[in-house]
């Protein structure tokens, strides 16, 4: 499985339910890596999108604890042990992690690449990814051009597990 998020200096991915920053060619790249494949989040994330929507043209899958929580045009599952039942049908390198901060942490033992734009900045968040970099489990495999978005720099990088 892949993990895929934007994080700023201090691996913050949030604040209030809401993305730090939204740059218009990490949203592009994210469309691009997730579209026609399987994305998993948390309800707080999909209650983050526009009108509290499932991403059209994947396949939703949403983590409550809340055994009533229903969405259309999603399948919701209650823990991580029906999660990976609903998984197994897919191919695993087309599982996209998608947030957020439990989802992460909770998923992150089980999945071999992550792919994060790396922002040069510090904002005030309340919800973080996992510190890859701290992380001997972790590498970085690939990075990107310096990129700039107004007076914000960032990169794309594509981070693996250790193997052995």
């Amino acid at each position: 499985m892949n993990l895929i998020a934007a994080v700023d200096k201090n691996w913050g991915i949030g604040r209030e339910n809401k993305l730090l920053v939204s740059i218009p060619e990490d949203m592009r790249f994210f469309r691009e890596m997730t579209t026609g494949h399987v994305i998993v989040m948390g309800r707080k994330t999909l209650e983050s999108f526009p009108g509290k929507r499932p991403l059209k043209d994947r396949v939703n899958i949403v983590l409550s604890r809340d055994p009533a929580y229903t969405v259309k045009g999603a399948v919701v599952v209650h823990n991580k042990e029906e999660l990976q039942k609903e998984l197994a049908v897919y191919d695993p390198r087309g599982v996209y992690v998608i947030g957020g901060e439990s989802v992460y942490r909770l998923l992150l033992e089980d999945c071999d690449t992550a792919y994060l734009t790396r922002i040069d900045y510090a904002y005030d968040a309340d919800a973080h990814f996992p510190d890859l970099d701290s992380d001997p489990d972790w590498e970085m495999a690939e990075e990107s051009e310096e990129q700039t978005y107004f007076d914000l720099e960032y990169r794309f990088t594509r981070y693996e597990r250790r193997k052995g």
